[in-house]
């Protein structure tokens, strides 16, 4: 991959953009959604029966999910070629009582794996890159230890890595220390951090020994991520009700997966339509439509505000740049992945930029919020953090700057947005962003600097 690149400096790992001289127009295909991915491998894994996952996502992240199962006992046949995997599902069981397992940076893989042994019969380690040692884990570790878990930190309390002995409530083989048979599971959390906790606990429930009542007790009840979850698991044949505050999930009713298609990423698309917002440009990502179920969709409508023009076609979403790119007032906590991407985009439009409730991003890969700044400022671009909200007041195009990625694929990928339309912005540690897009670089250049339409005749 990296020798292909046009403008990637292997030897001190940056890529330097080329600023184009006009609309940046054509169609591309981007990899499968890495949340959706990493779900279903997830829920198959704990499921009855073999599943067939197609279109799915292979990049560090769901390469770490599928090693970890791998180690866990589960069989699995992996397809890169194909974008397949096929994974035979225990039924509740973990095949391996004790095993040690590696998430490396990924979240999704570090708290639903967790919440899966935690509820086990066994004795696990957990070890994780040192990226996934600075995320927050407290909350699921104290909602562990509340049902019976053991842990023992192996670093930073409240963190990975651990060793975790399962509380035994999980439908398995073990020997379940807990005499509960009349009496559901009941479970807070906090979702304010992250909502990756109660997809977990959502994702584990159907396969616990009594029926499950989880009570969110912040100020935030639901998201987008979770919408995703509970969608999957209802296709997949279990029973969810939710009642406010309250989800309520029947045990002992294990998913069926069978045959699944991963939706594309949108996430992963909005970097391309952001090209075309900024460019004057259009462009089509293939096979992308509104009927998603994937939250990052509304960064599209948040473009059509700004004045772009947004068409869902046949081949997928389309999305043509204005004369003039205005700038919002838009509350991004339920599509707070795009909060980089707007932000990269801010210097080109013509008013200011707010981004709101956004704080819980300082937990993620990086302290997304001071990224965001730092990089701004740095490119000299007036900026500010209030609370929770970003605001940007654009007036002169980015200057010369070198990027942090702090080791954030997100950050790589919006920023690599913002070079396209001003001289001399560099990449520092660009291929980060193999975390989720590790081909980003090529679709990028091929979408931007090889187009055989010409930026000069479409400008």
């Amino acid at each position: 991959m990296e020798s292909s690149l046009q403008y990637y400096d292997a030897e001190n790992n940056q890529y330097r953009i080329k600023k184009v001289k006009g609309p940046i127009s054509g169609m591309v295909e981007v990899p499968g959604s890495k949340s959706i991915t990493n779900r279903a491998l997830c829920i198959a894994a704990m499921g009855i029966g073999k599943a067939k996952i197609t279109g799915a996502l292979f990049s560090d992240d769901s390469r770490h999910v599928l090693k970890c199962l791998k180690d866990l006992g589960f069989k699995l046949d992996i397809f890169e070629d194909e974008k397949e995997v096929d994974i035979i599902g225990m039924g509740g069981i973990i095949p391996r009582s004790t095993a040690t397992i590696d998430v490396g940076s990924a979240g999704t893989a570090a708290r639903f794996l967790t919440a899966m042994l935690g509820f086990s019969g066994g004795e696990y380690t957990i070890n994780c890159s040192k990226q996934m040692a600075s995320r927050p884990m407290k909350e699921l570790f104290d909602i562990l230890t509340g049902q019976g878990a053991e842990i023992e930190y192996l670093g930073k309390k409240g963190h990975l890595p651990i060793k975790i002995k399962g509380c035994g409530l999980l439908q398995d083989r073990a020997y379940s220390k807990h005499d509960r048979a009349d009496k559901d599971i009941d479970i807070t959390v906090d979702i304010s951090e992250s909502t990756q906790y109660l997809s977990a606990l959502l994702m584990i429930a159907p396969s616990l020994k009594h029926d499950v009542r989880i009570h969110v007790k912040s100020d935030k009840k639901i998201g987008s991520y979770i919408k995703i979850t509970i969608g999957m698991l209802k296709k997949f044949g279990v029973d969810i009700k939710v009642d406010e505050d309250t989800y309520i999930i029947s045990g002992r009713k294990k998913p069926v997966v069978g045959k699944y298609h991963v939706e594309p990423d949108i996430s992963a698309a909005c970097y391309f339509y952001a090209l075309a917002a900024i460019t004057r440009g259009k462009v089509i990502v293939k096979n992308v439509h509104f009927s998603t179920s994937q939250g990052d969709a509304e960064f599209i409508e948040v473009l059509q505000v700004m004045g772009c023009e947004v068409k869902d076609l046949e081949p997928g979403i389309e999305v043509s740049g204005p004369l003039h790119l205005h700038g919002v007032d838009v509350d991004m906590n339920d599509f707070s992945d795009q909060a980089l991407t707007l932000a990269a985009i801010s210097p080109y439009v013509d008013s200011p930029m707010f981004i709101r409730n956004v704080g819980h991003i300082r937990g993620q890969e990086c302290d997304r919020m001071a990224a965001i700044i730092d990089n701004l400022a740095n490119a000299g671009i007036d900026c500010e953090i209030e609370g929770d909200d970003i605001l940007i007041y654009p007036s002169e195009p980015p200057q010369a700057t070198v990027i942090n990625t702090y080791d954030d694929h997100r950050v790589a990928m919006a920023f690599t947005v913002m070079g396209v339309k001003t001289h001399d912005i560099v990449i520092d540690n660009p291929m980060c962003c193999s975390k989720t897009f590790e081909n980003f670089y090529e679709v990028f250049e091929g979408l931007v600097y090889n187009n055989e339409m010409g930026y000069e005749d479409l400008y």
